[in-house]
Parts: C-alpha cells; structure tokens; sequence
C-alpha cells in the first residue's frame, strides 16, 4: 500500500531537481498546467477530477497522487472521485479498475490527513 501524501512529497523534490536539469522544458510545462488549469468554462475541481480520470486511464501512480491531492485541496467529494473512477474505468477497462483502486486509497489518505489538518488548527476550548 502507497503513503500517497508522502509519496507527494518524494516527487515534488525529484520534480525540483528536474527543473534544475531541464529548466526550460519544465518552464514550459509550468506554463502548459497554467494555462491549462485557469478557471474558465469548467473550475479547478472539475478540472482536477478530469485530470484524475485521465491519470487512472494511462496507469500513472505518480499523476494520480498529485491530482488525488488537488482535488482534495479543491474540495472534491468521495461520490465525486467516485464517478470520475467509474468514467476512468469505463474508458479504460480492467486495468483502470486496478488504478482506480489506488486513486480512491488515496484519496481517503489525503481527506483524513486535510481533516486532521483542520481539527490541530481549530481553538481548543477550555471549561
């Protein structure tokens, strides 16, 4: 089983050293997400959850992390990561189904560790 919050974390540090190393692609990249995910017709949760689908379609842990996280961050539900596995599934067959597995484990991982978040920042009341 993936620790995929950690699992983010450990990527977002490769992805550091790789904009050392390839500093103008990954500018562009960058530049591509922007653009990409500015709020326009469809908001950044709806986007989040496409791009969602799309990871668990091609197979890609790695992608399915990062979006799981962001779609959390932008308040997707579990009914609404529920239906965006279904269509990943059904666009993408049997080893979606597999993929889909991961995505809901962690996306259960990153909406407890968002609540325990929550709940250390909430006042404590004393009598």
């Amino acid at each position: 089983m993936n620790n995929w919050p950690q699992l983010t974390t450990e990527l977002s540090a490769l992805l550091r050293n790789l904009r050392g190393g390839a500093p103008d692609v990954m500018k562009a990249f960058a530049g591509i997400a922007q653009a990409a995910t500015a709020s326009k017709a469809l908001d950044m949760k709806t986007k989040e959850l496409i791009a969602l689908g799309i990871a668990v379609a091609v197979r890609c842990d790695d992608c399915i992390a990062f979006h799981v996280k962001a779609a959390v961050e932008q308040g997707a539900t579990r009914d609404e990561v529920g239906e965006t596995l279904g269509m990943a599934i059904y666009m993408g067959a049997g080893p979606s189904v597999m993929y889909a597995s991961h995505a809901l484990e962690a996306f259960t991982q990153f909406e407890t560790s968002l609540a325990n978040r929550s709940a250390m920042k909430a006042p404590a009341f004393s009598k």
